[in-house]
C-alpha cells in the first residue's frame, strides 16, 4: 500500500500517459478533525463508489463469507 501526505486542495494521480489509459485525480477538499473529504475526477465511464458500495455490487447483494468459519468448541 501506498502511503502519501497531502495538504487540503492538494491532489495525487492515478494512471495516465505510460501507467494505461485509464486517468483518476483525487484531490484533497477539506481535512476537519478526523473527517477528511476528497475529491474524484475520472475519465467518462470509470465508475467510482465507496468501499462497501463496491463490495455489494461485485458480490450481487450478498453479504460476504467469513474466510474461515468458526470452529465448535472441543468438549
Amino acid at each position: 500500500m501506498l502511503v502519501l501526505s497531502r495538504k487540503t486542495l492538494e491532489s495525487v494521480m492515478v494512471g495516465g500517459p505510460g501507467g494505461g489509459e485509464h486517468l483518476l485525480k483525487v484531490t484533497v477538499m477539506e481535512i476537519r478533525g478526523t473527517y477528511v473529504r476528497l475529491g474524484f475526477e475520472a475519465d467518462d465511464g470509470i465508475p467510482i463508489h465507496r468501499l462497501e458500495v463496491w463490495e455489494q455490487i461485485h458480490t450481487d447483494g450478498r453479504p460476504e463469507l467469513p474466510e474461515r468459519l468458526p470452529q465448535a468448541p472441543v468438549a
